[in-house]
């Protein structure tokens, strides 16, 4: 599989630098795998240095955009806020990015976006809500009036929280109960009291509860948000529409990364290698999902949610956004 994944990598480079002779980079032409000619072979896209992006960055190890006839370009991005700009400015093709943003984006108008590629889905232990080691809070239940520390308010991490709190029969204020701090600051902010609860992601949980014996009072990955779809990828609608097999092919080399990053070994491997965690603390983390097809039943799921707690002021049907994977 290897041997065949590398010849078919090199006759689409082949290709490519055959066809780009003529100089007009944007024209150059290029079969795919799948048979189809690409309008577009160079794309830019964004990401985040997560364990959420690890099978993005297997691909590109592997070589299984080149096998597409993808020349791929990543552009690190500080956070997810930044992908909406870019793709509206055309400065990235298609970018990583978490759901609720994605959605509430488009539904505001923002932006047109087809989700193109699925990312990521919350397991156990990937989002949890945590305390001080020797705070008097227990359950979830001990956190109504209190305050929770997340990295942005009206977003993916308070309605997680907020729906742990209506499971437990209570409800948190967007405003009154949560603060925001970046998750590299989170550590501090419960050492200094300046936030009752943390919900750090991984690998920020796992390194705060070595680091200062911070406790786990709620996982948010049960319930009605266990195995919750966290992010994914996403590109204009009209770069979509304009370039249908490019598209296509980038389905196609994510299906085959998500699917080798079902095995946790390689999840592993890889995360090293563009975060700064090492090797060791690479195999301590909690790690959720790869899902390897884009299903609207499920990311409807987030949608559903938002609306229910005011993130989205309409219902928002997500087969509408979804850029259907090529039959080839």
């Amino acid at each position: 599989m290897k041997l065949r994944s590398s010849i078919v990598g090199i006759l689409a480079l082949a290709l490519i630098a055959a066809t780009g002779c003529s100089g007009a980079e944007e024209s150059t032409k290029a079969t795919a795998a799948g048979g189809s000619t690409l309008e577009k072979t160079k794309i830019n896209i964004g990401t985040i240095p997560v364990v959420d992006t690890a099978p993005l960055q297997i691909a590109m190890e592997k070589g299984l955009f080149k096998a597409e006839g993808l020349d791929v370009a990543l552009t690190t991005l500080a956070g997810g806020a930044e992908a909406i700009p870019k793709l509206k400015s055309g400065a990235l093709d298609i970018s990583f990015g978490n759901y609720v943003s994605f959605f509430s984006a488009d539904a505001k108008g923002v932006i047109d976006l087809k989700i193109v590629s699925d990312g990521f889905q919350s397991a156990k232990g990937t989002h949890t809500i945590m305390v001080a080691k020797d705070s008097p809070i227990q359950t979830v239940a001990d956190l109504k009036g209190k305050t929770i520390a997340v990295n942005t308010k009206r977003n993916i991490s308070t309605m997680l929280i907020r729906a742990a709190a209506k499971a437990n029969n209570f409800d948190l204020d967007e405003d009154k109960n949560f603060v925001e701090f970046p998750f590299p600051e989170m550590e501090g902010v419960l050492k200094a009291g300046k936030a009752d609860a943390i919900q750090p992601v991984e690998p920020f949980g796992t390194f705060i509860g070595q680091s200062i014996g911070a406790r786990v009072i709620w996982d948010t990955s049960q319930g009605p948000t266990a195995d919750f779809p966290i992010a994914g990828y996403a590109a204009t609608s009209e770069f979509a529409k304009a370039n249908p097999n490019t598209v296509a092919a980038f389905q196609r080399a994510m299906g085959k990364a998500m699917a080798l990053a079902a095995d946790r070994a390689n999840v592993v491997a890889i995360i090293p290698k563009y975060t700064t965690i090492k090797a060791d603390a690479a195999a301590s983390l909690a790690i959720g999902g790869f899902p390897t097809t884009l299903n609207a039943t499920r990311l409807q799921r987030v949608a559903d949610t938002m609306h229910e707690y005011g993130l989205l002021d309409e219902t928002l049907n997500v087969q509408d956004l979804i850029a259907a994977p090529s039959s080839k």
